[in-house]
C-alpha cells in the first residue's frame, strides 16, 4: 500500500455551493509531518483517533478535536499527527462557511475549534460513525453531501451574491485591484472590507495577494511556468514573489520546482488535474 495517498472528489451540484472539494487522506506512518498552504476553512474528520495538531500561520500549537473546523488561514501552517492516520475532509467556500457557521470568519482565522461545539455532538458522532464503516469514497463523499445539507441553514443570498462577486474578481486578474471590486459590488470601500473579513476571513488586499501566490506556486509545480513568467503575475521584483509564496505555501520557488514537500505536490497536481470540473480558483491553486 503507498505510504501517503491524497485523493479529491467533486461535490455534486447543490452541495458546490458550499463545498470546494471532498477529500480522503491516508498516511501509514508513524508520524506524518508536513506544511499545508494557506487555504479555506476545512471540516476534518479524523477517522484514526491518535495525536494531532498544527502549528499555525501566527505560532500557535492547536490540537485537533476527532472532528474539527479549522478557520480560514491567513499563511503556511504545520500538521504533525500520529500515525497511521486517515482522514476525511472538506473545504467550505465562504458560501459555505456564511450558511453553516455564520460567525465572522475573521474571529475564527488561524483557529482551529471542536467541531462538536458548532454543530452538536450527536449528528457527528453519528457521522463519523457512518465514514468508518466504509472505506468507499464514494460512499464517504454521499455521507459529507449529506452531512452539509443538513448544516446549512437559510441562504443569505446577499452573502452569496457577494462571494460570486469576489470570486469573479480574484478570477479576472493575477493582482487584482481594490477599486475593480468596490465598482463590481456597488458598495463603499469599509462596506467591502468588511464583508470580505465576514465572509474570507481576510480583505481584500490580502486575499488577492494570497490566491496570487497560490496560483504562482500551482503554476510553476503543475505546468512548470519559468520564474520569469511567474514573476509577470503581479510581484515587484524577485524577492518580492520570493517572501509572498513562502508566505502563503511555506515554500520558496526553489523549493516548489525542485524539492516540493509530498503533501505540497499531491495538493497542487490533484487539484490541477480537476480543471474544467470545478472553478478556476480550486483548479488553479
Amino acid at each position: 500500500m503507498t505510504e501517503i495517498r491524497l485523493d479529491y472528489s467533486v461535490p455534486v451540484e447543490d452541495v458546490a455551493e458550499f463545498v470546494t472539494l471532498f477529500y480522503h487522506f491516508h498516511a501509514d506512518l508513524a508520524v506524518f509531518e508536513d506544511t499545508e498552504r494557506a487555504d479555506h476553512a476545512q471540516i476534518r474528520f479524523r477517522l484514526s483517533a491518535r495525536h494531532a495538531e498544527y502549528r499555525m500561520p501566527d505560532g500557535s500549537v492547536q490540537d485537533a478535536a476527532d472532528v474539527h473546523v479549522i478557520g480560514p488561514t491567513s499563511g503556511a501552517w504545520k500538521v504533525r499527527a500520529e500515525g497511521p492516520v486517515e482522514v476525511f475532509g472538506m473545504g467550505l467556500t465562504p458560501a459555505g462557511w456564511a450558511a453553516m457557521i455564520g460567525d465572522d470568519a475573521s474571529t475564527m482565522m488561524n483557529r482551529v475549534i471542536d467541531a462538536t461545539t458548532l454543530f452538536g455532538a450527536a449528528r457527528l458522532r453519528d457521522a463519523t460513525a457512518a465514514l468508518r464503516a466504509t472505506a468507499d469514497p464514494a460512499a464517504r463523499v454521499t455521507i459529507g453531501e449529506a452531512l452539509v445539507r443538513d448544516l446549512v441553514k437559510t441562504g443569505d443570498a446577499g452573502a452569496r451574491r457577494f462571494v460570486r462577486q469576489v470570486d469573479g474578481w480574484l478570477s479576472a486578474s493575477p493582482s487584482p485591484e481594490m477599486d475593480v471590486l468596490v465598482d463590481l459590488a456597488a458598495l463603499s470601500r469599509r462596506q467591502v472590507e468588511r464583508k470580505c473579513k465576514a465572509l474570507y476571513g481576510v480583505p481584500p488586499k490580502l486575499l488577492a495577494r494570497k490566491y496570487r501566490a497560490l496560483r504562482a506556486a500551482s503554476a510553476m509545480l503543475a505546468t512548470g511556468e519559468p520564474l520569469d513568467d511567474v514573476l509577470e503575475r503581479g510581484f515587484y521584483d524577485q524577492s518580492h514573489m520570493i517572501r509572498e509564496i513562502k508566505q502563503f505555501t511555506g515554500l520558496t520557488p526553489g523549493q516548489i520546482k525542485d524539492e516540493a514537500t509530498t503533501l505540497s505536490r499531491m495538493t497542487i497536481t490533484q487539484r490541477s488535474a480537476l480543471g474544467g470540473q470545478v472553478s478556476p480558483l480550486i483548479s488553479d491553486t
